[in-house]
């Protein structure tokens, strides 16, 4: 059985990886390509769910250091999704912009075309989705996850009060 970090970080791997999914059928179904601002966000909800999962399956120590690390990225998501729908989207070019040259930079776009390729200018990946631009959905998700990833870093051990929690912690500090 799982306690509620390790539900909550699974819940986030689960998100991250939906909306992912979301994108590619947005991309390959609905002809929706991506810029680099896009597969940039694609990068961080994919590293968000792997370190969800890792934490998931790790100690509990670990798994706080997880929940931590996959809300700071989340945070990085919501600071690409904003740029991308107040700054990116005006432009004509992405080109050499941080996303362009982070993407191109880790090669997955040339290795992983499918899933990292950029197709379009940001200003041509402006698309309304639900009378909100594809980016706003973005840093929805991503405030989402920032929420539930300070849940998961805040979550107690199961079975435990908070002032069994307590004197466990006031234990091991005393060894």
């Amino acid at each position: 059985m799982f306690d509620r970090r390790q539900s909550l970080l699974i819940l986030v791997a689960v998100l991250s990886l939906g909306a992912v999914g979301v994108a590619l059928v947005s991309q390959y179904v609905f002809d929706m390509p991506p810029c680099a601002w896009c597969v940039l966000q694609r990068m961080i909800y994919l590293t968000i769910a792997v370190v969800s999962i890792v934490g998931a399956l790790a100690p509990r120590a670990a798994s706080a250091v997880a929940a931590g690390l996959a809300t700071l990225l989340a945070l990085s998501g919501i600071a690409a999704a904003w740029y991308q729908h107040t700054v990116a989207s005006q432009m004509l070019s992405c080109d050499q912009t941080f996303a362009d040259r982070f993407v191109s930079g880790t090669g997955l776009d040339a290795a992983v075309p499918a899933l990292f390729g950029i197709f379009a200018t940001c200003m041509d990946a402006m698309v309304q989705v639900l009378g909100l631009e594809y980016a706003v959905w973005s840093l929805i998700l991503f405030a989402v996850l920032t929420v539930l990833g300070v849940a998961a870093l805040c979550a107690k051990p199961a079975g435990l009060s908070a002032e069994e929690a307590r004197k466990r912690a006031s234990l091991r500090a005393r060894r």
